[in-house]
């Protein structure tokens, strides 16, 4: 199979979407000799365009795709598609691509969609044997047979002619056979219909008639019946009439009452005129009584909302106290345990706790002072003054200057608590990073 550095196009059209008469193949041999190359030559009809990747491949008798292509080869352009020279195209695949088998093959024209617009008759590759040989006869035996075979063919016509106008005589018949039945049986059908209506008719009739004397003698009857009823009317109607007299007599009693109840409308509907203005300044009252209630209950809303605002306050601060509480009573049993820390290093130090000539202030004593005991003093002492409630107690507030505990000294008693300062270098670490604030002050006294 030839090896080409693009493969033509191709898809998966079967054969019975392919259109073969748009390109003819002209002068396909029966077979062609192997070790030569192959000229295919073939016409565009009139109303096939060819396009640029269009091919013409050879494809063994059989396929069922156009992928199915032994070799192919580019089909060229023609310059001019108007002209008629231009129409006939031929291409030469080289003997070195061609089947080396004795298989049946053929030409395809495929065009750039994969769509097959033409194909040749089936040829072979196989050389030249014996029973290719032509048989040659003379011209007076050519003549003779074409000849007979005229005369045979216009006989053939004539019966053909005949079997036609015997065909059309006997559809003719038949149709017409076919038309008189239809008849017949829409005759018998009537017919059957017209027998049973009249049968209808009659049993219908009958029916009547008895109906009719029953009615008659149900008429008779009633006649009597309304002759009784009649003379029944005649004496309700003396009766009605005597009524209608009496009724007219109340009639004119009843007019009388009218016009007395029409007279006691109008000093009703007077009486009805001055009430409705005394409900008109009722309601105006009504209406001034109704703002003055919305006042009242706007004022009222503005006082809740200031009993809200202040018991919010309230909790808040009993929470800011309930913290500095719980912080100061942490920061006294920090301060214990700094007390025994600091006794167990003058012990292990070989110096008497009494014996030093000052002590360690307590938290009594507000922690005034340094221990003289410890070198740098002590390290601690930062931690006990600000754990020292009596002091802020003591100090005056410098944003409000109120003395003792206001919000702002909460605030910065709070933020105190959340902070650690060194007293000796005044650096200030977050209260959860206690144990670096002691590695630290610790330092100092190294």
């Amino acid at each position: 199979m030839e090896k080409t550095i693009e493969d033509p196009p191709t898809s998966a059209v079967l054969l019975d979407h392919c259109h073969f008469s748009q390109v003819i193949f002209n002068s396909v041999e029966k077979f062609y000799i192997p070790g030569g190359d192959v000229t295919c030559r073939y016409t565009f009809t009139q109303h096939f365009i060819p396009r640029q990747k269009d091919w013409i491949g050879i494809f063994r008798v059989g396929w069922k795709t156009v992928r199915e292509y032994y070799t192919f080869m580019w089909v060229t352009l023609p310059i001019d598609l108007n002209n008629k020279s231009a129409k006939q195209q031929e291409v030469q695949f080289k003997a070195y691509y061609l089947p080396k088998d004795d298989e049946y093959y053929q030409f395809c024209y495929v065009d750039q969609d994969g769509v097959v617009r033409g194909a040749s008759i089936p040829f072979q590759f196989r050389p030249e044997n014996e029973e290719d040989i032509l048989v040659v006869t003379t011209q007076g035996e050519v003549e003779e047979i074409e000849q007979h075979n005229k005369e045979l063919c216009k006989e053939n016509q004539v019966l053909k002619d005949s079997c036609v106008s015997l065909q059309k005589q006997n559809s003719d018949m038949q149709a017409e056979l076919q038309k008189k039945q239809e008849e017949l049986e829409t005759l018998q059908s009537i017919n059957k219909k017209l027998e049973l209506k009249v049968k209808e008719q009659k049993d219908y009739w009958e029916t009547e008639l008895l109906q009719l004397k029953e009615q008659n003698q149900k008429m008779s009857s009633e006649n009597e019946k309304m002759g009784i009823r009649v003379d029944q009317l005649q004496a309700q109607l003396s009766t009605q009439e005597k009524e209608m007299e009496k009724l007219v007599q109340g009639d004119q009693d009843k007019t009388e009452q009218l016009e007395h109840l029409k007279k006691e409308n109008g000093h009703l509907f007077l009486s009805l005129t001055e009430q409705r203005k005394d409900q008109k300044k009722l309601e105006q009252t009504v209406e001034e009584m109704k703002q003055n209630e919305t006042t009242a209950m706007k004022k009222q809303q503005e006082l809740m909302d200031e009993n809200f605002d202040l018991s919010r306050r309230l909790s808040e601060k009993k929470m800011i106290c309930n913290a500095l509480q719980r912080e100061k009573e942490r920061l006294e049993g920090e301060n214990d345990l700094l007390k025994r820390e600091n006794s167990r290093l003058l012990s292990y130090m070989g110096l008497d706790f009494n014996s030093l000539p000052y002590q360690v202030p307590t938290s009594d004593e507000g922690g005034a002072g340094q221990n003289p005991g410890l070198v740098y003093g002590n390290p601690y002492s930062g931690i006990q003054e600000s754990s020292s409630p009596s002091q802020l107690s003591i100090k005056k507030c410098p944003i409000c200057k109120a003395d003792g505990i206001c919000d702002h000294t909460l605030e910065q008693q709070q933020m105190q608590a959340l902070c650690l300062n060194c007293p000796i270098c005044d650096k200030i670490f977050p209260a959860t990073e206690k144990q670096i604030f002691e590695d630290h002050v610790f330092c100092h006294s190294l």
